[in-house]
Order: C-alpha cells, then sequence, then structure tokens
C-alpha cells in the first residue's frame, strides 16, 4: 500500500475514534501525579502556577468556541462516522488557520500536561499530539481536496495548517451562534 493510502487509512481511523484522546492523556497525566510536586515547594506558586495552566487550557477552549460558534451547518462538526462538508469554510478563523479545531484542542490538554511540570510529559505529549492530529489532518484535507478540487486548493495555498496568519483575516459571512457553541462545547468545558 502506498504511503499516501496508508496515510488515510490510519487518519480514517484515528478521526473515528479522535473523542477518546482526552481520556488517554488523562490517563497517562495519572502516571506523572506520584512525582509531582509545587514550584519551589510552595502552595502559593502552586496556586499560581494552576491559574496559569488552567488559562493555557480555557486559551484553547475559547479558540475553540470562536470557531465552533462562526461555523456553517455540516461542517466542522464532532461527526466520527465520516467526513462532513457542505461548503470551505474560509473566513472568520478559518481564514487564519485551516485546522483551528486542533490548535484548540492542542492548548486545552497543553494546560493540562502543563500542570504536571513536567519536560519529558509535554515533550511527549506534543510529539504523540502532532503524530496524531497530523494524520486525521491528511485525511480531512484529501476528502475536501476531492469534494472541492481547486477551491479548496486555493484556499490551502495561501491558509497554513497550524500556526495562524493573522495578515489574511476576513470577518466570517455568519453571525456567532452562542446556542451552536453551548450545545457542541460542554464536553470540553467539563472535561477541563
Amino acid at each position: 500500500m502506498a504511503l499516501v493510502e496508508e496515510f488515510e487509512r490510519q487518519g480514517s481511523f484515528l478521526f473515528r475514534w479522535r473523542s477518546y484522546i482526552p481520556g488517554l492523556i488523562i490517563l497517562l497525566s495519572l502516571f506523572y501525579l506520584p512525582s509531582h510536586t509545587y514550584p519551589n515547594n510552595e502552595y502559593k506558586y502552586h496556586l499560581v502556577y494552576g491559574g496559569f495552566c488552567l488559562l493555557v487550557s480555557f486559551f484553547g477552549l475559547f479558540i475553540r468556541c470562536f470557531t465552533i460558534g462562526f461555523v456553517p451547518s455540516m461542517t466542522s462538526g464532532r461527526n466520527t462516522k465520516k467526513q462532513v462538508a457542505d461548503v470551505v469554510n474560509q473566513t472568520g478563523i478559518y481564514s487564519l488557520v485551516r485546522h483551528p479545531l486542533y490548535v484548540g484542542n492542542f492548548f486545552m490538554f497543553l494546560g493540562i500536561v502543563l500542570f504536571l511540570r513536567s519536560l519529558s510529559y509535554t515533550l511527549i505529549f506534543t510529539l504523540f499530539y502532532w503524530l496524531y492530529y497530523e494524520r486525521i489532518m491528511f485525511t480531512e484535507e484529501q476528502f475536501l481536496r476531492q469534494k472541492f478540487g481547486q477551491k479548496y486548493l486555493q484556499w490551502a495555498n495561501r491558509t497554513p495548517a497550524i500556526i495562524p496568519n493573522f495578515s489574511d483575516y476576513h470577518s466570517p459571512s455568519i453571525t456567532f451562534s452562542f446556542k451552536n457553541v453551548i450545545k457542541r462545547e460542554y464536553p470540553s468545558l467539563f472535561g477541563i
């Protein structure tokens, strides 16, 4: 099997099971808890550092909420069975970065990982996250490329995959939906 098909097959499998990753990260985090100590052995610093880690996670949630609040129906959902897209999102946060939900996920999980104050675990998490979501993003982009062709390629050529380009922002074409955010993002809030 060619590497393209292998990446697509792996990405489809991982896409289907991507909602279970938070549990895996939390489970792995439990192994690091026994060695967790307070910064400078003082509880006051622990509270400040814990607050910082919580802010990192809430920053990720903010990215997700901003994305979901402006997303058209039949795109960017929690679907797990197959890829779904009626349009190529090109406005709002999607004019800055192609995969804003995964950027948001990274920061949400990073806050939890940073709380444990383990450089090795932070590096393992970052590498794992990169390899895991790289396959999913590859599969999603293959789907969009096949479905939308040149329209998708034009957008992808000017919009980075992960690191935002703030110089090309285009206002969202639809209004913000708090109802959509509450309906779709409450699991993320409770997860944090």
